[in-house]
């Protein structure tokens, strides 16, 4: 880990490039950033409706209409595009390209949320400087208001735990600046930096509210820990969830949380928190919609479904786990009418190199090589495919992220299944909140589509 800070940091001193991307020895801080990238794509949205704005980039079939508008391009996404061979990428960056280049934790290996919000924002690649700077400002900031911690804390301990989340963030609107400034009467062009703050905010208190929740919800005898100034987001994170002492799950949560942050603007929790704040809601309560959003069973369920789907497997097979067996189990899946979870994708066509990652941590991990469900994860990754294509009713029979990432959470010791999707609620802020910044400094409208009855769609067709 030495080497590798070294390196960082020299690289940094020379101004090399990395990926394309160059790293400025630098202490501006993440608004200063901004205010410098701003110009630029605010002239670049320009140039487009001057230049383009009538230029043609897909039709719309009766298919998209009815199917949930998949593939339409309707939006813009500024952090990250999403392609259906290639997979995600962050401003043109790989996630095997951020990991080689976006700064970790001190003492760790894995990218930071700090880091990759930073790319997110900025599309620059932060200095490790900038990374802790930021990890700094966010434990400032990362304390819950007293009336939040008495609202969780009167809440039923059999509410789920997605619902108290949404809750608790949309009451964090009470300190909202952006509502402030916007009551106070500001100009369009001041939005976006009153915006980043209460983004900023939001991600600060997020660990501290899901922490309490899953303390109040799981293990209510537990002290809680305050804050750590010193821990980044995800340290603090893991630390006050009571895992502190478990550095392989804190490294894994890292990881978990950069490839969650952003997956471009069409899924169901990222477009929720676009089509909301483009009512110039404030931050939170943008950010509460999109958590109910994820909350539902076809978003962000999944790695639940996967887990409880391959401990099924696991107990039905016992330790006689051959290729036939789980050949089998995954007929026997699919013939009871049921999907097989954590396999195929709404845009994806090849395997998810968020599974792809994952695996690989997996791979350096001797105790995660050990386990038998994580073994039974790879085995039927390698197996699943070939039945999925067989079967042939699946667009994309490959592994997605939910293949995998409940399964090393449940290794490290957080069982508790009704939980993952608040630390998917976690992650997913990084990119939601970023559109929300670039929303108001692009001064992007408010979204409305335009609907249509069957009706009106058929005598649409026949005209």
């Amino acid at each position: 880990m030495i080497g590798r800070s070294s390196f960082l940091t020299k690289s940094v001193a020379r101004n090399i490039s990395t990926n394309g991307f160059r790293r400025l020895a630098s202490t501006k801080s993440l608004k200063e950033t901004l205010q410098e990238v701003i110009p630029a794509k605010q002239e670049q949205l320009k140039k487009l409706k001057a230049e383009h704005s009538q230029a043609v980039v897909g039709e719309v079939k009766v298919e998209n209409i009815l199917g949930g508008m998949r593939g339409l391009k309707a939006m813009l996404w500024e952090a990250s595009v999403l392609d259906p061979n290639e997979g995600i990428r962050f401003h043109g960056l790989t996630i095997p390209d951020c990991q080689k280049v976006l700064p970790p934790a001190p003492g760790g290996k894995e990218m930071t949320a700090e880091s990759m919000l930073w790319l997110l924002l900025t599309g620059k690649v932060p200095t490790p400087e900038q990374s802790r700077q930021l990890s700094a400002e966010l434990a400032e900031k990362g304390e819950l208001p007293s009336f939040v911690t008495q609202l969780i804390d009167s809440l039923p301990k059999t509410l789920h735990p997605m619902t108290q989340l949404g809750m608790g963030v949309a009451a964090l609107n009470h300190d909202s600046e952006f509502q402030a400034a916007y009551e106070r009467g500001i100009k369009k062009p001041e939005y976006w930096t009153y915006t980043l703050e209460d983004c900023l905010n939001l991600i600060a208190k997020l660990p501290a509210l899901a922490a309490r929740i899953y303390r109040n919800v799981y293990h209510p005898e537990r002290p809680l820990e305050s804050v750590d100034k010193n821990l980044d987001l995800v340290g603090n994170y893991s630390n006050m969830l009571g895992f502190g002492q478990n550095e392989h799950l804190t490294e894994y949560l890292r990881l978990y949380i950069a490839l969650h942050g952003d997956h471009e603007g069409g899924n169901a929790s990222a477009h929720t928190a676009h089509l909301v704040g483009s009512t110039l809601s404030d931050p939170y309560i943008s950010y509460s919609a999109a958590l109910f959003a994820l909350a539902g069973p076809l978003h962000g369920l999944a790695n639940q479904e996967v887990l409880r789907w391959q401990m099924a497997m696991q107990k039905e097979i016992g330790d006689n786990i051959t290729h036939e067996n789980i050949r089998d189990y995954l007929w026997k899946t699919l013939k009871s009418g049921q999907v097989v979870p954590g396999y195929g994708h709404g845009v994806l066509r090849n395997p998810d190199p968020r599974f792809v990652a994952l695996q690989e941590f997996c791979k350096t991990r001797p105790e995660l090589q050990a386990s038998p469900i994580i073994q039974l994860v790879q085995q039927t990754a390698e197996i699943a495919p070939d039945v999925l294509k067989e079967h042939g009713k699946t667009k994309n029979p490959y592994p997605n992220v939910d293949a995998t990432s409940g399964c090393v959470l449940y290794h490290y010791g957080l069982t508790e299944f009704k939980y993952y999707t608040v630390i998917f609620g976690v992650s997913r802020a990084l990119g939601a909140l970023t559109q929300l910044v670039w929303a108001r400094a692009l001064g992007l409208p408010l979204e409305r589509p335009k609907s249509y009855s069957m009706d009106a769609l058929q005598k649409l067709i026949k005209n």
